[in-house]
C-alpha cells in the first residue's frame, strides 16, 4: 500500500481575515494548530502544507513542518494539492484538509482513510447531523442528501430535502438533515480526474466543487461524524475558537 498523505492548502490572501493562516490563536498561528492536529492522526503517513506564499512557507519550516510551494495560478485549494500529489511517489490516499480548521479532529481523518481503503469509492468525505434551525437555512452551510448506503445524491446551500406540507419550524423534527464538512480523502487517480475536468453547471450555480464529482459520476461516500467543523473566516471566529481551545 502506498503512502497516505494529508495536504493542507494555505493561502495568505483573505478578504475578511488577511494573512489568515498566520493569525494567532491561543498563542499559536492557525496553520500550526491544523498541522499538529493532522499529524496526530494515526492513519496519516505524511503531512505537507501546500502554499504559494513565502511567508507561510518560512513559518511552517520554522516550526519544523513540511511545506511545498505551488503555482499561484490555481483557482482552488484542490488544484493546489493536485500539483503536489503529482510530484510525490507511491501514494494511495490523498486527504485534503482545509488550513482554516484549527480544531480539526484527527479521528475524522482516520475514518476517511478507513472508508476509502476498505471500499472502492473514489472519494470519502464527512457529514454531521444538523441540529439547529439557523444552520438549516444558512446558505454558508452546505447540506447533503444521501442514499441509505451514505452515497451522496446532492449537495446544496439550500435546505434539502424540502419537507412538504410542514411549516419550516417543524422540519428538523420531521426529518434527519445533514451538513457537509469540507474535508476529502481521494484516490490519486480520482483527484487527477477531478482537477482536469471542467466545472459543471451545477458547480458554478451553487459554487460547490463537490458537485463536479457527482456530475462526473465519481463514486463518493459520506462518513457520519459528530464533528461539525469550525472554519475561521473572521476575527469573531478567531475569538470563538480561542475560547474553545482554552476551555479544553
Amino acid at each position: 500500500m502506498g503512502q497516505r498523505i494529508a495536504l493542507i492548502p494555505a493561502r495568505y490572501a483573505s478578504s475578511r481575515l488577511p494573512g489568515k493562516p498566520l493569525v494567532d490563536i491561543a498563542g499559536k498561528p492557525m496553520i500550526q494548530h491544523v498541522y499538529e492536529r493532522v499529524q496526530s492522526a494515526r492513519s496519516i503517513d505524511h503531512v505537507i502544507v501546500v502554499t504559494d506564499d513565502e511567508r507561510i512557507r518560512d513559518f511552517v519550516r520554522d516550526f519544523g513542518g513540511e511545506v511545498a510551494m505551488t503555482s499561484s495560478e490555481h483557482p482552488s485549494g484542490t488544484d493546489r494539492i493536485a500539483e503536489v500529489a503529482r510530484s510525490l511517489g507511491d501514494v494511495s490516499v490523498v486527504v485534503n484538509v482545509q488550513g482554516d480548521e484549527p480544531m480539526i479532529d484527527p479521528s475524522i481523518l482516520e475514518l476517511l482513510v478507513e472508508a476509502i481503503t476498505s471500499t472502492d469509492c473514489d472519494c470519502a468525505t464527512p457529514v454531521t447531523p444538523i441540529t439547529a434551525m439557523r444552520e438549516l437555512f444558512d446558505t454558508n452551510i452546505v447540506k447533503v442528501v444521501m442514499r441509505r448506503d451514505f452515497a451522496p445524491l446532492y449537495f446544496s446551500r439550500s435546505p434539502i430535502p424540502c419537507v412538504r406540507d410542514r411549516p419550516a419550524e417543524e422540519w428538523l423534527s420531521s426529518h434527519h438533515f445533514y451538513r457537509h464538512v469540507g474535508v476529502y480523502a481521494y484516490r490519486p487517480a480520482a483527484l487527477e480526474r477531478f482537477v482536469t475536468s471542467p466545472a459543471s453547471s451545477l458547480e458554478r450555480c451553487e459554487q460547490l466543487e463537490q458537485l463536479r464529482m457527482l456530475d462526473l459520476g465519481m463514486s463518493m461516500l459520506c462518513v457520519e461524524t459528530a464533528y461539525d467543523g469550525i472554519a475561521v473566516d473572521t476575527p469573531e471566529d478567531v475569538m470563538r475558537v480561542e475560547a474553545l481551545l482554552t476551555r479544553v
